[in-house]
């Protein structure tokens, strides 16, 4: 499996980017990312605190 660029931290830095106002677009064009890849984050890591993230990555190990 490929290993990620982004660590859980900086996905929700960057999520909570988008909350903050700035559009979809500017942010995927901004971090070189995809839109499928931020919807994808948003789904599964919306709404999160980091603590929630690192949580959720140790009960999947």
């Amino acid at each position: 499996m490929k290993r990620s660029r982004f660590s859980e931290v900086q996905i929700i830095g960057i999520l909570k980017e988008h909350q903050a106002g700035l559009g979809a677009k500017k942010l995927c064009r901004k971090h070189g990312i995809s839109d499928a890849t931020f919807y994808k984050w948003c789904s599964r890591y919306g709404g999160m605190e980091v603590s929630d993230a690192r949580r959720l990555k140790a009960l999947e190990v």
